[in-house]
């Protein structure tokens, strides 16, 4: 692990580091926040999956969480959305390819070579943050935006026992029902739709994937809003299978950071009480 930046913030420590990824065969950037701790101390880890086009640098810049996380006593773990560099592969779209790795495990070419985003963030980075940083892997939490509120939806959902708690803006809950998800779990997986499921959150909970309980804000003004998202499909799902679900639709709010730093501090909370 190689150490690409460091800043004070908020009695904390932003990092920005790189590795050899075994996973996407690629060197892969991620952001770590550590707060200000006694000497042996371990902290909780939540980490922030990105949605479409991201890297770790928009949660990092424009996400807000620092002062939050620092009260709260919380390490944040922000990786990149997917492999980069010439060898990989691309796609002129910005919602297939490098920025947008779905976080599932690629098996058609020529995405299976690198697009291991799955292996990368449920295994290697794991692994990574484990044994470099002052975490207490038996309290993690995910969350995530967008294409990211889908990844930490999903991986919490195959992951139950790794993970105590789940949130996410604006997610793309039902990749098997919209534009976003049919382009992408295709590409990636093929046509086999009984593949997809397990990149799916209100397919997961209906094959019977469960968690405690689950946090969603969702802006009214999104622009993505009725074609990708659709919110009420999860509401449904979690109605029947009994997981409590706290949907807040935010009146007026649309897509960006602009939403996402102003409801940020109270996920962080959800986050602590429950890790």
């Amino acid at each position: 692990m190689e150490t690409v930046s460091i800043n004070r913030s908020h009695a904390g420590t932003q990092g920005v580091y790189s590795h050899a990824s075994s996973a996407t065969g690629t060197d892969m950037t991620f952001a770590v926040y550590v707060p200000d701790h006694e000497e042996g101390a371990k902290l909780p880890v939540l980490w922030y999956l990105s949605g479409l086009t991201c890297t770790h640098a928009n949660v990092m810049e424009k996400g807000e969480y620092r002062r939050a996380a620092s009260e709260l006593g919380l390490i944040i773990v922000a990786p990149d959305t997917s492999p980069r560099g010439e060898a990989v592969p691309d796609d002129e779209a910005y919602d297939m390819g490098q920025g947008a790795g779905f976080y599932l495990d690629a098996t058609e070419q020529p995405w299976s070579r690198h697009f291991r985003m799955r292996t990368y963030i449920e295994q290697e980075l794991p692994e990574l943050i484990a044994s470099e940083f002052p975490v207490d892997m038996n309290r993690q939490g995910i969350f995530g935006h967008s294409m990211g509120g889908h990844g930490a939806l999903t991986i919490a959902l195959r992951n139950p026992d790794r993970f105590k708690s789940v949130s996410a803006f604006s997610p793309v809950v039902a990749p098997l029902q919209c534009p976003w998800g049919e382009k992408a779990l295709g590409g990636y997986l093929g046509n086999d739709r009984s593949a997809w499921r397990e990149y799916d959150t209100c397919a997961l909970i209906e094959d019977g994937a469960r968690v405690t309980d689950i946090l969603v804000d969702q802006g009214t003004s999104d622009q993505f809003l009725e074609e990708q998202l659709k919110p009420q499909l999860l509401a449904e799902a979690c109605e029947k299978a009994g997981i409590p679900l706290t949907l807040n639709m935010r009146e007026g709010y649309d897509h960006s950071y602009y939403f996402i730093s102003t409801f940020m501090a109270d996920h962080l909370r959800w986050h602590a009480e429950r890790l």
